[in-house]
């Protein structure tokens, strides 16, 4: 099976290897906009959900159902391992991840332990069950980056302004670069025990590091990302590495080490290609909310975004974000049937 998976055109994008079509997934795929979905999720809350293999595997599997689409991911949350660190949270609807103690000190810090993968043993089980159901369709796992878990950590939850992380950053330099530090090995468990378990692909989701400027990404936070991806290039699967409102660090992001870079909406994938290298695949980039247009503004942002693509070794198409919640699931199923019917080699 793992020479299947290793021929799918997923894995094979990822590679920079010939594709039969582009392969395409979408970020959140396994979520709010699937009537499906809400109806399975009602009355249990995100953490509970994550811990539940059982329903791991039912709601990962829903889009694959549906939609068609070339790979699967895993459903769980960037703060999980937050929460087996010993982390008093919880994700509040519609505000995200709420922390009850923020750590902003080094006696937070010593509050943060290790993990091991005994403490994230129900997301291995639910990668075994998933594996099994999903046959010749690969498995994506993923983790929150250093930074974007220290910005949920530092704030208490969510932030425009990122003002607290930032004072700890510049202000407290040796007190950011341990929590970093200590935030990298937890990510890299619970990333190695999704890959044991048999995931085919991992991705590192540095959501919030459009906050910051370049000179800033690579002194505060590219080191901590590097030291992930790079313990993990033996692994033998592909790392994905993504961010939002990353345009202006592409470039340093490319040298962070991950096989795949993803883009969001705002820059286009060939510009893209130039500032993360032309050795590396792209993932991406489609605006969400362009799937809220009629359906012939859809095909052909679609099929730019395809073209835009071809400047890569690779192209896995996706969304440049998420999804929406309240997308049409349809729009999603006939986005699927068209690029892989526009790219069909």
């Amino acid at each position: 099976m793992t020479s299947v998976l290793n021929d799918s055109p997923f894995v094979r994008a990822c590679r920079g290897q010939d594709v039969p079509h582009t392969p395409v997934w979408f970020m959140r795929q396994a979520g709010r906009s699937l009537p499906e979905y809400r109806k399975i999720r009602a009355g249990v809350g995100m953490l509970e959900s994550c811990r539940r293999p059982d329903l791991v595997t039912e709601i990962t599997l829903q889009p694959v159902r549906r939609h068609n689409v070339d790979a699967a991911v895993l459903f769980s949350d960037i703060v999980v391992p937050l929460e087996a660190a010993g982390v008093d949270l919880d994700i509040v609807a519609g505000t995200g991840p709420v922390i009850a103690e923020p750590i902003r000190t080094a006696a937070g810090l010593d509050r943060l332990r290790p993990i091991t993968a005994d403490d994230v043993s129900f997301v291995a089980e639910s990668v075994r069950q998933l594996v099994g159901e999903l046959g010749g369709t690969p498995l994506i796992g993923f983790a929150g980056a250093p930074f974007t878990l220290a910005s949920y950590l530092i704030e208490g939850g969510p932030s425009r302004t990122y003002t607290r992380t930032k004072a700890m950053m510049y202000g407290e330099p040796e007190l950011w670069h341990a929590l970093l530090g200590r935030l990298a090995e937890i990510t890299l468990t619970f990333l190695r025990t999704q890959i044991d378990a048999g995931v085919s692909a991992v991705q590192l989701f540095d959501s919030w590091a459009g906050a910051l400027s370049e000179a800033d990404y690579r002194e505060f936070v590219l080191p901590h990302s590097a030291r992930v991806l790079g313990s993990l290039a033996g692994a033998g699967v592909p790392r994905i590495h993504f961010g939002v409102g990353t345009g202006v660090l592409l470039g340093a992001i490319g040298e962070a080490g991950a096989d795949v870079v993803g883009v969001d909406w705002r820059t286009p994938l060939d510009r893209a290609t130039t500032l993360i290298g032309p050795e590396r695949p792209v993932q991406g980039n489609l605006d969400p909310a362009v799937l809220f247009a009629p359906w012939e503004v859809v095909e052909r942002e679609a099929r730019r975004v395809l073209e835009q693509g071809r400047a890569a070794p690779g192209h896995v198409f996706n969304l440049g974000h998420g999804v929406l919640p309240d997308t049409n699931p349809d729009m999603l199923t006939r986005l699927v049937e068209l690029v892989h019917t526009a790219s069909a080699r």
